[in-house]
């Protein structure tokens, strides 16, 4: 989930939990015991490592990455961490790679699975990013199961999750208790969704259609919500804090979270109603991982290991109003956030399988007859 500028079960193509080191077969890039990257005797921690991420990791109110960019800092004393923010996020680095130019970065820190499934529809399998030594980062073995991302080419780990859900003003709308619902006369002019070809949330409600209804059914059930009066708009940002915050709909696609941002904002709660139809959300964990051609390894590699640790947790959750990655016992979050921040009984989520070869053809069928609408 990318950062508002503000501040159970897993379902259906979901996989299993981290187990290991995650190395890749046949390419060549593993040592004589079959893992990659293997761990120096002496590892250089001097130098500068250059993280990318997304802006609202960097910018806005109380983001997390001048936190972590200090606090990094003061456990490596010769070690600087430069934040860099592409303006396509990870399609700037297919680019270069496709043109064989240079990329400067060592780290890429939020990649969702649907990035890695767009990595490697446009170049080789497995590329851009390196497998990963999981035996190299410690903290990797406090990840929750459930989180493992599923790329079969081991190449991120998770740092934190979210659930992308509706949210609704209970004084105007009851909560839909299934998708359907969406579509039926009490839900008219109601609801708010982005552009699944550039917002998160919009990719993710989209998807989370496509798991409910299927690749043939989809775009019927869209045409229902269409003639019900759906509006899409650009992004998470347009809809949610111009849109819904200034009253012009009672509902809109956002996160399981919304309620820690309404409740340290003082905002009336009736407006802030997590929904989860069906009992669901669509979980949208987000990944990091090393650049091949990294010229700080050992940065990057304790970089991601820091970003597992108890205090970056717990940081990196609040402030980017995210569920940790790691199990509850080593993060010591707020009692405001426990309260609430809300999981769904089921987690929805499209597997890397399935996604390949499928998920720029499902965006674009869906995006010729509804974006902009």
């Amino acid at each position: 989930m990318r950062r508002r500028t503000f501040v159970g079960a897993v379902g259906g193509s979901a996989i299993a939990g981290v187990a290991g080191c995650l190395t890749r077969d046949g390419d060549g890039s593993e040592d004589d015991d079959g893992t990659g990257d293997p761990e120096p005797e002496n590892p250089d921690l001097e130098g500068e490592v250059q993280v990318a991420t997304y802006d609202s990791m960097v910018n806005g109110e109380n983001p997390a990455g001048p936190w972590l960019k200090d606090a990094f800092e003061e456990a490596y004393p010769d070690a600087e961490l430069t934040w860099t923010v592409p303006e396509n996020g990870i399609n700037d680095y297919i680019d270069r790679s496709q043109q064989n130019a240079e990329i400067d970065a060592d780290v890429y820190l939020g990649a969702n699975l649907d990035d890695l499934v767009r990595v490697d529809d446009n170049l080789e399998d497995g590329g851009l990013l390196r497998e990963l030594n999981v035996d190299r980062i410690d903290n990797a073995e406090r990840i929750r199961d459930g989180l493992d991302m599923g790329d079969p080419h081991g190449r991120v780990l998770a740092y934190d999750t979210g659930y992308v859900s509706p949210v609704y003003d209970e004084e105007l709308v009851d909560e839909p208790e299934t998708l359907d619902d969406l579509t039926e006369p009490a839900y008219e002019d109601a609801l708010l969704a982005q552009n699944a070809q550039g917002s998160d949330t919009g990719q993710a409600f989209l998807l989370w259609t496509i798991d409910a209804y299927g690749e043939d059914g989809y775009l019927d059930y869209w045409r229902e919500l269409e003639a019900n009066g759906v509006r899409i708009l650009e992004d998470w940002q347009e809809s949610y804090n111009g849109a819904y915050m200034n009253g012009e709909r009672s509902m809109v696609i956002s996160y399981s979270t919304d309620q820690v941002f309404a409740n340290e904002y003082d905002y009336e709660m009736s407006r802030h109603q997590v929904a989860f139809p069906d009992g669901q959300a669509y979980a949208n964990p987000e990944g990091m991982g090393i650049f091949e051609g990294a010229s700080e390894l050992d940065l990057a590699y304790e970089f991601l290991d820091f970003a597992l640790s108890n205090d970056a947790q717990a940081v990196i959750a609040q402030r980017n109003v995210q569920f940790p990655a790691v199990d509850e016992e080593y993060v010591d979050l707020d009692e405001e956030f426990d309260q609430y921040a809300h999981t769904p009984t089921e987690a929805v989520t499209i597997g890397y399988d399935r996604l390949r070869g499928n998920l720029d053809g499902w965006v674009d069928d869906w995006a010729r007859e509804f974006a902009g609408r």
